[in-house]
């Protein structure tokens, strides 16, 4: 958790730690495991990261750490052997989704498509959100409408989830892909015409962007290329037609609360602040989606 300069015995005046072992000593990384500030001198290269040398004494001999200092990612989570595994499964469902959209046609698009409410009422049983299919809130993030649409948001997905997969964790991860995607779903149903259908990952993906610009600034990196990148994917956003800003902005907005909640929650209540954001924001999509569906029916 970032605190204000003085308010911890190794903070210095620049802001930054100092090493726990050589005072004085400026640094930007920490131990894997008990993530105490540590110096070039004291790292020691690890399977993840940099440990310090009173972790890799006390993991030594017996090849198991012990669980208060086994390897844990910056958000808190366990450190995985794969670090992009869930990342490569979002991406194959968003791949098999669409083979079945290809091989199925228009009545499976039209089954599971955001759509706010039934185009043509008492139409076979295509209905919408509006008459009880809360689950188009979710089911869009995994369809696609062209080869071009999918293309953009894997490689997307994939630039950006596996590093914030690898600093957040399996599920504190699978938790900002899903609450931003959700968020991005209620905000089109909230504000788009209700019989104008929409789906693609953008609104998770948008997500996505906000935590790793979180990330990035808490880490200290140059926040110049993510802004980069933003802009352009937000100049596209409302500059082409066809394109749901609502789902890009909505989950924009939820990425960067639920990447703050992330990667600031305190040591000592890390779960509880992180989960209690991603509460507090489905909450906040539930309120939307009652809303909408209360000036609707």
């Amino acid at each position: 958790m970032d605190q204000a300069p003085g308010s911890r015995p190794d903070d210095t005046h620049s802001g930054l730690p100092s090493c726990y072992r050589h005072p004085g000593r400026e640094t930007g990384i920490r131990c894997t495991r008990c993530e105490r500030p540590i110096c070039p001198e004291c790292m020691v290269s690890a399977s993840v990261g940099f440990q310090c040398p009173t972790c890799v004494r006390e993991g030594s001999g017996t090849g198991h750490p012990p669980a208060a200092s086994r390897p844990r990612t910056l958000a808190g989570g366990s450190v995985a052997d794969d670090p992009r595994l869930v990342t490569k499964i979002l991406i194959g469902l968003c791949l098999a989704a669409f083979l079945v959209q290809l091989s199925v046609g228009d009545s499976f698009t039209d089954r599971f498509e955001l759509l706010g409410r039934a185009r043509v009422p008492g139409f076979w049983d295509v209905q919408g959100i509006a008459e009880g299919q809360w689950y188009r809130l979710l089911t869009p993030m995994f369809l696609h409408g062209s080869y071009i649409h999918i293309l953009f948001n894997m490689l997307s997905l994939w630039w950006l989830g596996g590093p914030l997969e690898q600093a957040l964790g399996r599920a504190r991860y699978l938790a900002l892909y899903f609450v931003s995607g959700l968020a991005g779903s209620a905000l089109t149903y909230l504000l788009a015409e209700p019989n104008q259908p929409s789906l693609g990952a953008s609104g998770a993906i948008f997500g996505l962007f906000g935590a790793t610009a979180v990330l990035m600034r808490r880490m200290r990196y140059d926040m110049r290329p993510i802004i980069v990148l933003l802009v352009i994917n937000l100049i596209f956003t409302f500059g082409w037609s066809g394109i749901a800003w609502e789902a890009h902005i909505g989950g924009l907005v939820a990425g960067v609360i639920l990447g703050y909640g992330m990667v600031h929650a305190p040591r000592g209540h890390r779960a509880l602040v992180q989960y209690g954001t991603c509460a507090l924001v489905l909450v906040a999509v539930v309120v939307l989606t009652l809303l909408r569906t209360a000036q609707l029916t």
